[in-house]
């Protein structure tokens, strides 16, 4: 890391939270460089020198970056904390893990499968931006049987009432008399977008899980487990993102 670093850049290394989210909390004044509260976005610092703080907390950047891949069950809340003492998928790891560590995206409580969770912002930051393009797996049960001009529908764009949908794909797995199990990929990540897209269609969705983000699967880890990357699959993702490995 060189001396001088965007602010919220240094946040994400230091795993506050992705990017995106270090730059609200800077926007909202919760954020202190050498004392003094930082409210503007881009500043640079010294990050050899200058005291950071986040809530009256210092923060440094860890030696060691961590990955994990977690089968999130559902009930849980994808965050590092709940003011209102809800469980969070932070609860699912022992306590001497979770210092710098939090969740890549989101999967809504009711929502299961895979996530990352880790303590590097900028794998954070690129994971979950449109820009990137990474792919995501789904499968939903939906209530109806999806007509052929509704999945192509997903290719094209669904217009839901934050703007249109990028191009996705969805396939049907099986179906029974009233309900189909259908696969969905796509690379955005609207909030609880497949389950707007599905319900603007007319097919709301009953149960959703994530199956895999990018080449990461789910294979072998148990509602709740958690699994480390392995040396191979960090280099690999960190090139599919345009990372120095």
């Amino acid at each position: 890391m060189s001396d001088l670093i965007r602010l919220q850049k240094y946040l994400a290394a230091g795993g506050v939270a992705s990017r995106r989210a270090a730059e609200k909390l800077i926007e909202a004044g919760k954020v202190k460089v050498n004392g003094k509260v930082v409210k503007k976005l881009g500043v640079k610092i010294d990050a050899l020198h200058d005291i950071i703080e986040v809530d009256n907390s210092v923060i440094t950047v860890p030696d060691k970056k961590q990955y994990y891949l977690l089968n999130k069950p559902k009930g849980y809340l994808t965050t590092v904390r709940d003011p209102f003492g809800r469980p969070t998928v932070m609860d699912l790891f022992p306590q001497e893990l979770r210092k710098g560590l939090f969740p890549v995206g989101r999967l809504d409580l009711d929502t299961e499968g895979l996530l990352l969770v880790t303590n590097d912002g900028e794998t954070a930051f690129r994971l979950t931006h449109p820009r990137f393009k990474i792919k995501k797996k789904y499968i939903a049960r939906v209530k109806g049987i999806p007509r052929e001009k509704d999945l192509q529908q997903f290719k094209k764009e669904i217009l839901l009432e934050d703007g249109p949908t990028s191009p996705a794909d969805a396939a049907i797995i099986s179906t029974d008399k009233s309900n189909a199990l259908l696969q969905i990929t796509l690379h955005e990540g609207k909030k609880r977008q497949i389950k707007r897209m599905c319900k603007t269609l007319g097919y709301p969705v009953l149960s959703l899980k994530r199956t895999a983000i990018a080449f990461l699967k789910l294979h072998g880890l148990r509602p709740g487990g958690y699994r480390t990357l392995t040396p191979l699959e960090i280099n690999k993702l960190a090139t599919l993102l345009g990372l120095k490995v």
